[in-house]
């Protein structure tokens, strides 16, 4: 069909319109245009059209058609990546491709604890009906609200409860992809353990979109915590929040699902972000530490926690501390968190870091990046928040307004610096945003020969046209008809 509308003369646009219809097919450049900005509207694209099906057979029908007219295609979920891997960086030559109306839960299984999801479900809407089932499912971001179930898969989300229940990864049992060319990988099994060959599936978790489309998912689900226990702890130092990390790992073993540190200036950006925050704790300490324990049946959970601070106190790692007495106050703890969040976008323009390191150098890495940052850029102003029990911190630069270079200029040198001393530590660049177009340079400046290799082979096995989000995470050299 393509072929005998391209000697009709149709263009690209042209043919897709005529083959998938005006519901799927979008050339409006208004509408595409609010499809293809990243998360905070710092880097705005195009796409030569936006391609919005609604069922797995629409998509490998639109999939296979761009391949036959040579268009990459850039999966998209909510949008809410920070990495750029959703974002088109070749307008005249890409699709770009919402799952957004695939939103169905096809099923939930409460004997099985288990769901299967399509791609376009909204995170907050399936944890919703997870739990009206009496059941819970653990992901959680700060951006449940607007990002989707194949976005999550396709980035392996991390979240804040990744200390207990791991990335998203850990928490798929099966998958339905689409193909480059067009056909439908069925792995969505229930099933959860089963050692027939290679784990497929693990390719396209993570993959972002690289390698196919994720159409839906199979996912493991847990028994709702019936108790939760949060609590904000005032510490001297970060290396003294790692000791009480330490503890609690120990003291409260699996229970215990966050335990997140922040900053002294947590609360100020917090309340920037969110006017009329009420500040649960005063502001006057160098560290904090937000720690949540949960569970179900008969633990008590409340009884663990005191005893736990108990025993940090009679240690001399806490200063001052609350614990939340309500699901009210909980969650004006857990605002502290999410705001300062809120509180960095309102200054403006700035690096944003997602890097891990092993938890033993946690402290000493940000004092050095800290340090190395401030000699490079006097008065811009670090930020260093994240998931202890991960070795994962976000370690963001606010540029000096004032400085003589430029938003930009600062940010590349600051991120010069911070990978520079990243290197040392033999961290990770992405611990759990992904690379995506933003942070592809880096990591192929780091990846080895091998590892380089093994990737440009899969992808080549998989997408030899290289048409599944080109440009991102890693370049494909390849002509119209596939071959090197």
């Amino acid at each position: 069909m393509a072929g005998e509308m391209g000697r009709q003369g149709l263009g690209a646009a042209e043919q897709l319109r005529a083959a998938l219809g005006d519901d799927m097919v979008s050339t409006d450049a208004a509408v595409i245009a609010r499809y293809c900005q990243d998360w905070h509207g710092d880097v705005t694209s195009s796409a030569l059209a936006l391609l919005r099906p609604r069922s797995t057979q629409e998509v490998s029908q639109a999939v296979r058609l761009c391949a036959e007219l040579g268009l990459g295609v850039v999966p998209q979920g909510g949008r809410s990546g920070l990495a750029l891997g959703a974002v088109p960086d070749a307008p005249e030559a890409q699709v770009a491709l919402s799952l957004e109306r695939m939103d169905r839960i096809r099923s939930l299984n409460a004997r099985d604890f288990t769901a299967t999801v399509e791609a376009g479900v909204v995170l907050e809407a399936f944890k919703t009906k997870v739990s009206e089932a009496g059941l819970y499912f653990p992901v959680a971001l700060g951006a449940q609200g607007t990002c989707q179930i194949g976005g999550n898969v396709s980035t392996n989300a991390g979240g804040v409860n990744v200390l207990r229940y791991g990335m998203t990864r850990e928490l798929v049992l099966g998958l339905e992809v689409v193909l480059p060319d067009g056909r439908v990988l069925d792995l969505l099994s229930r099933l959860r353990k089963d050692n027939r060959s290679l784990d497929l599936k693990q390719l396209f978790i993570g993959a972002e979109g690289v390698l196919g489309v994720v159409t839906a998912v199979s996912f493991k689900l847990m028994p709702a915590p019936d108790q939760v226990a949060t609590a904000l702890l005032a510490l001297d130092t970060l290396d003294d929040v790692i000791e009480l990390y330490r503890v609690a790992r120990r003291q409260c073993c699996d229970l215990m699902s966050a335990f997140e540190f922040m900053p002294a200036s947590a609360f100020a950006l917090a309340r920037e972000g969110i006017p009329d925050l009420a500040l649960p704790l005063d502001p006057a300490h160098r560290a904090y530490a937000l720690v949540e324990l949960s569970g179900s049946g008969l633990v008590d959970i409340e009884a663990l926690l005191a005893q736990f601070l108990e025993l940090a106190m009679e240690e001399g790692l806490v200063r001052d501390g609350v614990v939340a007495q309500s699901k009210a106050q909980a969650r004006n703890i857990w605002l502290v968190r999410e705001g300062m969040n809120e509180g960095q976008a309102r200054r403006g323009k700035h690096l944003r870091t997602d890097l891990s390191v092993p938890l033993s150098e946690l402290a000493a890495f940000v004092a050095e990046a800290e340090a190395a940052v401030e000699r490079a850029l006097p008065g811009a102003v670090c930020v260093s928040y994240g998931h202890v029990g991960d070795g994962n911190v976000h370690l963001n630069v606010l540029p000096n307004a004032a400085a003589a270079e430029t938003v930009d200029q600062q940010i590349d040198r600051a991120k010069t610096v911070l990978n520079e001393v990243l290197d040392r530590y033999d961290g990770s660049i992405s611990a759990e945003h992904g690379l995506g177009r933003l942070k592809k340079a880096d990591f192929a400046a780091r990846a080895s020969s091998v590892h380089s290799e093994l990737l440009e082979r899969i992808k080549r096995a998989i997408d030899p046209a290289s048409t599944m989000n080109p440009g991102c995470q890693f370049d494909l050299r390849v002509d119209r008809t596939g071959a090197e």
